[in-house]
């Protein structure tokens, strides 16, 4: 599937080395600003070649509206945009034409269809996650008039991991690192793996503020099992957790729950969500990124034939995707939400009733 959502909805096209990326965004109400400064913005945010952290790769990344928008407003038709691609170096891969890389999509792709894009990996590639942040900007501005927020940052690189979560040392980063006490050994880590051909993990942090009580649809359509989904539909996350996460399965009930005052609740294990369903709370997700599978090591594989060889890459990557990937969870967060919202418009006669009488 190449869609995501239901009444807020996306679908992405374009491969790493085509022509162009892009979306389509379905089910935005008429009548929203459309600010393609802010979309583009988002996208600055995930493109390569910022800095030495990321790939060398360059793109500008910039978006343009194909239809959905007149004079600045949506009309309430989709709304398509597109992302041409400046800067592919296909040659880099010729050399991987015929064998699967490790860890990558390569063999399970060509087993499944018979065939594969090498350049980059294709459809497979993170590239298409730029179309993601484009439909996630769209999602933003419907939010940001629903006053409500959505935030990410870097909890962890490798075993390095933020004890303050500083949503507001987010933008000052160029890792995007939540504690700027660690943030310089964070740094240090990528570029230690940088230097040695190699790559590591992290950990981003998700944080959506003004998100009202109700959203999420049992049993089947939960809010929490929908950011699970969303974040696992991204390019090398491997693991999610909402609130109190793994942690949640060393504690005892006593200790898990959530006590609930006039005020609000005591504390914040859940995450924001219960039974599937937002409780007003802040929503927190943290999402876990494996390392780059692009490395520049000599790795063992295997070619179409089954004939064991040696795999040399050559081409530009990424020594940490959970920097940039953080950008990418943020945007299928807020996407998760605006469907949502739109979604539970219909759990209430008296919200229909306000409408439509």
């Amino acid at each position: 599937m190449n869609s995501f959502g239901r009444a807020f909805s996306f679908m992405t096209f374009g491969e790493s080395h085509g022509a162009a990326i892009g979306c389509v965004v379905d089910g935005v109400p008429s009548g929203l600003n459309i600010d393609v400064a802010f979309i583009q913005s988002e996208l600055d945010r995930r493109r390569p070649g910022l800095n030495k952290f990321a790939t060398a790769r360059k793109e500008g990344d910039k978006v343009e509206v194909l239809s959905g928008v007149f004079e600045g407003v949506s009309t309430g038709s989709p709304i398509a945009l597109v992302i041409f691609n400046e800067n592919q170096k296909s040659g880099d891969y010729e050399n991987v034409k015929d064998l699967f890389r490790p860890g990558h999509a390569d063999f399970t792709y060509f087993k499944k269809y018979g065939l594969r894009d090498y350049r980059g990996g294709g459809r497979s590639s993170a590239r298409e996650t730029a179309a993601r942040v484009a439909a996630g900007a769209v999602a933003k501005l419907l939010l940001k008039a629903l006053h409500v927020e959505v935030k990410s940052g870097i909890c962890a690189i490798g075993d390095i991991e933020a004890k303050n979560y500083d949503f507001n040392n987010v933008a000052k980063s160029e890792i995007y690192a939540l504690d700027s006490a660690v943030e310089e050994a964070q740094k240090a880590l990528i570029l230690e793996a940088k230097n040695a051909h190699d790559s590591i993990g992290g950990v981003a942090m998700i944080r959506i503020e003004g998100a009202p009580i109700g959203l999420g649809e049992p049993i089947y359509y939960k809010l929490d099992a929908l950011l699970a989904e969303a974040m696992m539909g991204i390019n090398g996350v491997k693991a999610v957790e909402i609130g109190e996460g793994f942690n949640a399965s060393k504690l005892k009930g006593s200790e898990n729950n959530d006590a609930l005052t006039k005020e609000g609740f005591v504390t914040n294990k859940s995450g924001g969500i219960l039974g599937g369903i937002s409780n007003g709370d802040v929503i927190t997700c943290k999402v876990y990124f494996k390392p780059t599978p692009s490395i520049f090591l000599p790795q063992n594989t295997i070619d179409k034939e089954g004939h064991a060889l040696t795999c040399n890459l050559k081409g530009r990557h990424d020594p940490c995707i959970a920097v940039r990937g953080s950008v990418v969870a943020e945007s299928m967060a807020a996407l998760v939400i605006a469907d949502l919202l739109l979604l539970n418009m219909g759990s209430k006669l008296e919200n229909l009733q306000k409408v439509y009488m």
